[in-house]
């Protein structure tokens, strides 16, 4: 039964769906569990990506396997995956491609477009943020717009298509921070942290003792894509957008109700797109557990990964120690759930 005849099934059908997802989970970590040991949050918070469709910041110090997890993603899916690694000297052509000159055998020259690493499903832009600004720029379009424009012609993108930046929060020296409006076309910025002890030491046992198993697709990219139209047909009440919403306003200063600690640590706020954010990846994780409908704790629970890039903190919260989980954790703290 495809899933993009959901609307028209029964309720009994529909709760099947519902299930089939949900089962999908387990299928997806077993998979992932052969090359990523813990890390469940960020696993989830990756998947909820994919599933809703969004594009993925990843912030982690080096050698927390932030490569490793985007490739076994791309294979438990059966997506095509590139790597880019971006340095100080890539150029805009690298990432999308460029023209060369081209000579049939009967000697006419035409110019040929070259497609680039960017057409692909994944995504990988490895330290996105040490590349000038302009290569930056290279990605907006695709990450928009899904397609790539070169010599004033326009070339669609692979679809299911799908940007997995890292950046590390360490060596910030010659690094080019990523601008708010390419910051906010990202979807989450999920934090990678260090493994507990427990796993630190599996993680070493397994990648010391034998090659890792190989990873078997479970998807396809046409799944993915009825996946993402399933997602967008969850129900969510009222008052559980209307909170979305909320939270997401409520970062930002200088409007009238603003709250005082608001106007003092925050110089800029989240726009329209995190409470999107917030209802999009409420409804992927619906359909991930198994519900039926989006609930406040989807909401709550997903206002780290989308706010901790799309609220700018003034100079006062840096001089005062205070950190933009401080800020969410105390936002979440005043505005409780109905």
């Amino acid at each position: 039964m495809s899933i993009d005849s959901l609307g028209s099934l029964s309720v009994e059908d529909e709760a099947r769906i519902v299930q089939q997802i949900a089962d999908a989970r387990s299928s997806i970590t077993r998979e992932l569990s052969k090359t990523i040991i813990g890390q469940d949050e960020v696993i989830e918070q990756l998947l909820l990506c994919l599933f809703a469709g969004g594009h993925c910041l990843i912030t982690g110090a080096p050698g927390l396997a932030k490569t490793l997890l985007v490739r076994s993603v791309s294979e438990v899916f059966h997506l095509n995956f590139q790597r880019i690694q971006f340095t100080p000297d890539l150029m805009p052509a690298d990432i999308t491609g460029t023209e060369i000159l081209e000579q049939d055998s009967g000697g006419h020259r035409s110019l040929k477009f070259v497609p680039g690493p960017i057409f692909a499903n994944v995504i990988l832009a490895d330290e996105i943020n040490r590349t000038p600004p302009k290569t930056q720029a290279a990605l907006l379009e695709a990450m928009q717009e899904h397609q790539v424009t070169a010599a004033g012609k326009r070339y669609p993108l692979q679809e299911p298509f799908f940007v997995l930046a890292t950046q590390n929060p360490i060596e910030m020296e010659g690094t080019y921070p990523l601008p708010e409006a390419q910051l906010d076309r990202f979807m989450f910025n999920v934090l990678i942290d260090y493994l507990p002890p427990e796993d630190e030491l599996s993680v070493v046992l397994q990648t010391t003792s034998r090659s890792p198993e190989k990873i078997v697709p479970l998807f396809s990219g046409e799944d993915v894509q009825n996946f993402h139209q399933a997602v967008r047909r969850v129900p969510i009440a009222r008052e559980v957008a209307e909170h979305a919403v909320k939270l997401a306003s409520a970062t930002r200063p200088g409007r009238e109700g603003s709250a005082d600690w608001i106007n003092h640590w925050v110089s800029w706020g989240a726009g329209l797109r995190a409470a999107q954010t917030l209802v999009l990846g409420g409804k992927a994780r619906a359909l991930l557990r198994g519900q039926s409908h989006v609930t406040f704790d989807d909401i709550r629970t997903l206002a780290h990964p989308t706010l901790r890039h799309r609220v700018l903190l003034s100079y006062k919260a840096e001089a005062e120690g205070v950190t933009i989980e401080d800020v969410i954790d105390r936002l979440l703290k005043s505005i409780p759930a109905a």
